[in-house]
């Protein structure tokens, strides 16, 4: 019991945090955000909530210049100014935003933010354990390691999410009469968009490679369309 109420502390501390930060992004973008209206927009923002059976799909700016797209722990999904002003100036057609705004969608339907909350817990408790036993082994280098391998353990969960929102985005899109081609196009060019020149490492990098990204929409797309 003596070795397990650290490792308990950890988990109950790491679930603490990330209800604060759940608290605090949900503060920021109340202030920092607002409706998107946009009549080039709202007929394949329509195509997706008919999709769904939805009356209309509801999203919000981002008031920020980077290029992304989120959903947010309370479900709604939100458009940085950055990606909306891509799309004013013709970098970004209206499908190819539809395929963001899908793909949020499937974070928020599969459940992704909750399993954030669990995964982040528990590799917090892993983080104390692993400190632990290879503090002992390894003498000053047992902490870093163990900090690696929890961080390692996340980036794969989060790149595992990601394939998992491309999946659902890319059946919706479908389903909505629109297909996947502007998933893909958009995924070929999203480093170009949001200026990000290098990647860190595969193996702790949070988004897998847009390349496989694109990859395993084909294969789902050929898959439909051999049935």
């Amino acid at each position: 019991m003596v070795y397990l109420t650290p490792i308990l502390m950890a988990a109950l501390y790491g679930l603490v945090m990330y209800q604060f930060s759940a608290w605090r992004t949900a503060r920021m973008l109340d202030a920092q955000s607002r409706a998107l209206q946009d009549p080039q927009l709202e007929p394949v923002f329509g195509k997706l909530a008919r999709a769904l059976d939805l009356p209309q799909l509801k999203v919000r700016i981002f008031e920020i210049e980077t290029v992304n797209g989120l959903a947010a722990p309370d479900g709604r999904i939100f458009l940085t100014r950055g990606f909306y002003n891509r799309f004013r100036q013709g970098e970004v057609s209206a499908e190819e935003i539809a395929s963001v705004v899908a793909h949020e969608l499937g974070h928020v339907a599969l459940g992704h933010s909750r399993r954030r909350m669990v995964d982040f817990t528990g590799q917090n408790a892993i983080r104390v354990g692993l400190s632990m036993v290879l503090g002992r082994l390894i003498p000053g280098l047992g902490v870093l390691l163990a900090n690696l391998l929890a961080s390692m353990l996340g980036a794969h969960l989060s790149r595992s999410d990601e394939y998992e929102a491309d999946a659902y985005a890319a059946a919706l899109m479908t389903k909505a009469g629109i297909g996947t081609a502007p998933q893909t196009r958009l995924l070929g060019k999203l480093e170009r968009l949001s200026g990000l020149g290098g990647r860190p490492p595969a193996w702790i990098a949070s988004h897998p490679k847009s390349e496989d990204r694109i990859s395993a929409i084909e294969r789902l797309d050929a898959g439909w369309r051999a049935r």
